[in-house]
């Protein structure tokens, strides 16, 4: 019996298209051979890993401006590449802080050989909410910021209209939750683990513009211009992560009605769960301001800490399994990524009910 997956990442995925991998695994597309087993330069990975990208760019609605390019290292790698091609030699990029992921990159910025300099940052309020008032500098060449934020269960409301440089974005955790904005934005990036596909696959969108301003000299598997000249198979890349990628964008097209379907249902999820932590008298208390809230990852501490740990473990016995929060800050975190259904979310909150019942 599958249980319900409220982990951080890797997430959970849509039964269809696991069902879909299952059937698939022997013999991929009259291959005669597992979709592990074939190789980068076949015609028939070319052609899904082009569909793949086709599919992406459709549910985004990209114009040919942008390129998609499929990368490895996680998230986590961008930190360095995004300095390393367009912040070298000591050049000053702005950074906005409003969590752990975001330090993550401030700091990777500053080994890189870049001047980060920090526009703004909620630390001293816990990273529990949004800053809405920057110092940016007076000519960075990109501003930076996570646009939502996992360990603390932040969002970005609306992202910085009157930045002084173009936005780039770590879309890790929300990536596909909803229609993106991307106008001020030149590079955005995502981990496929949250609501794509499993670890293994980066998914970079950049500006073509933008990755012509991009620095000399940069170690070819560091440099975006390798992805972008050799359609992202300049070695092996991630076959199998980009086959279940193309098959989520599918399920987001045909069976979810796209971004705008993806969106609904998953604010019926958070607004489900909110509501139920907002009236249980102090029992629950979400961690992040009501304002910056995330949809995707509900955060929350019980009444007393000794209560949590039973818990979760009463949790797990339910069915209700990934509900522990960050090693690096506690509590409780549900997070809603699209693949987790609102029954989920219901059998969730009968449980927390029965619980406050029986504690409270």
């Amino acid at each position: 019996m599958r249980v319900f997956n409220f982990n951080g990442g890797p997430a959970v995925l849509p039964q269809p298209v696991l069902e879909q991998v299952a059937a698939e695994m022997l013999d991929w597309q009259g291959t005669g051979m597992s979709i592990l087993e074939n190789s980068h330069r076949s015609k028939e990975v070319a052609a899904m890993a082009t569909e793949t990208q086709e599919l992406l760019r459709s549910l985004l609605g990209l114009g040919q401006e942008w390129a998609v390019l499929f990368c490895q290292g996680g998230a986590s790698l961008q930190f360095a590449m995004l300095p390393l091609n367009f912040a070298p030699d000591r050049a000053v990029c702005d950074y906005i802080n409003t969590g752990l992921w975001a330090t993550k990159a401030f700091q990777e910025a500053k080994i890189c050989g870049a001047s980060p300099h920090l526009a703004a940052s909620s630390q001293d309020d816990d990273f529990t909410h949004i800053p809405s008032e920057f110092s940016f500098s007076d000519k960075p060449r990109y501003v930076y910021l996570c646009s939502n934020n996992t360990v603390r269960g932040t969002r970005w409301p609306s992202f910085p209209a009157d930045a002084p440089a173009t936005l780039v974005g770590d879309f890790s955790s929300e990536f596909l939750s909803r229609p993106l904005d991307l106008r001020n934005f030149s590079l955005v990036f995502a981990g496929a683990q949250k609501n794509v596909a499993p670890a293994g696959l980066t998914i970079v969108l950049i500006r073509r513009e933008f990755a012509e301003t991009a620095a000399k000299g940069v170690p070819h598997m560091l440099d975006y211009r390798t992805y972008l000249e050799n359609d992202s198979m300049y070695n092996t890349p991630p076959v199998f992560a980009i086959y279940v990628a193309g098959l989520v964008f599918r399920w987001l097209r045909d069976q979810v009605g796209g971004l705008a379907g993806m969106e609904a249902l998953n604010r019926a999820k958070a607004d489900r769960l909110y509501g139920f932590i907002d009236g249980s008298g102090g029992f629950y208390r979400g961690t992040a301001r009501a304002d910056s809230r995330s949809p995707m990852n509900v955060t929350y501490r019980l009444a007393s800490e000794a209560l949590e740990k039973p818990f979760l473990e009463g949790a797990r016995g339910e069915g209700l399994v990934g509900l522990g929060g960050h090693r690096s800050v506690g509590g409780v975190r549900a997070s809603l990524y699209n693949a987790l259904g609102l029954e989920a979310v219901e059998a969730l909150v009968g449980y927390m009910g029965h619980f406050m019942a029986k504690n409270g």
